[in-house]
């Protein structure tokens, strides 16, 4: 219920903001009595395309603990709490990044990796990881997600999404004024119901499409993020260790807005929406390395 409140505030938020500055700056004008306005429209798609990627990489870290729960970590309570700060800024150091922000929350199995910034970020990992992995496991994962951090993936992917985003909102405007022009009588797009249900269509469906192609680059990412931690580790095998352990174990799910720097996949028809490749993937694409 949480992370649904959070999505609908947020988005809520987006669609305020966004209904202001682009009436302000009258980029929502793009549908003339001359025609379609593609020069309008491509601002249009890329305002709208972008603020919302943008937004949440520079809130995802707050939006991260308060959906998960994450507890920081400013003085450690135990020695396993020490043992994370001290392994997380060992592997900081080695990959030449600033000190991220160390948390743990309550769950199963499961970690990631957020924040808009790679010398201000938050490594997270679960009270179940931490349970039922060796600590040589751990920190491959550890490993594992300060790559995220040390290669950009955050921003990488708010990139990819703010580009696909574009397409889908420049794409179904497209499509629906044809398809509005076509069912009118004299042939012009009035921009009415025709107009708006071919858009909202085309938007559902442009979007699952973007939303594989944003997944088959997170994928790539999570591949590159492995050979990260293997890097830092200084071996692979703790990091294939690693992989065997979560392929031997039930992962939680993350909420939308870290999904993609978890450690979670999907399997079957899935995998096409999918985060994360295959666990037996990866740890091929270790064993090849």
């Amino acid at each position: 219920m949480k992370r649904i409140v959070l999505f609908v505030l947020t988005n809520i938020a987006v669609i305020a903001v966004l209904s202001i500055v682009l009436s302000v700056l009258g980029v929502d004008r793009f549908l003339t009595a001359q025609g379609l306005n593609v020069g309008m429209l491509l601002v249009f798609s890329l305002v709208v395309g972008f603020t919302g990627a943008i937004i949440s990489l520079l809130i995802s870290k707050p939006m991260a603990k308060w959906s998960t729960g994450a507890r920081v970590i400013t003085h450690p309570q135990n020695s396993t709490e020490q043992w994370l700060l001290d392994t997380v800024a060992r592997l900081s150091q080695r990959a030449g990044i600033g000190m991220p922000e160390v948390a743990v929350y309550d769950g199963e199995p499961n970690a990631f990796a957020t924040g808009a910034f790679r010398n201000e970020a938050l490594v997270a990992v679960s009270t179940g990881l931490l349970m039922n992995m060796t600590r040589d496991e751990v920190e491959a994962v550890l490993g594992h997600e300060v790559a995220h951090v040390a290669n950009g993936d955050m921003v990488t992917m708010t990139l990819i999404q703010g580009v696909t985003n574009t397409f889908v909102v420049f794409l179904s405007r497209v499509v629906g004024y044809l398809v509005d022009r076509a069912l009118s009588r004299n042939g012009e797009s009035t921009g009415g119901a025709g107009y708006m249900v071919t858009v909202i269509v085309c938007q559902i469906v442009f979007g699952l499409l973007a939303s594989m192609i944003v997944a088959w680059f997170s994928r790539q990412r999570e591949f590159r993020a492995d050979a990260g931690a293997a890097q830092l580790l200084g071996s692979r095998q703790p990091m294939i260790n690693a992989l065997h352990r979560l392929g031997s174990m039930h992962e939680a799910a993350l909420p939308q807005n870290v999904a993609t720097l978890g450690i979670n996949h999907s399997r079957g028809f899935f995998e096409l929406f999918s985060s994360h490749p295959p666990i037996e993937q990866r740890i091929a694409a270790l064993q090849r390395a």
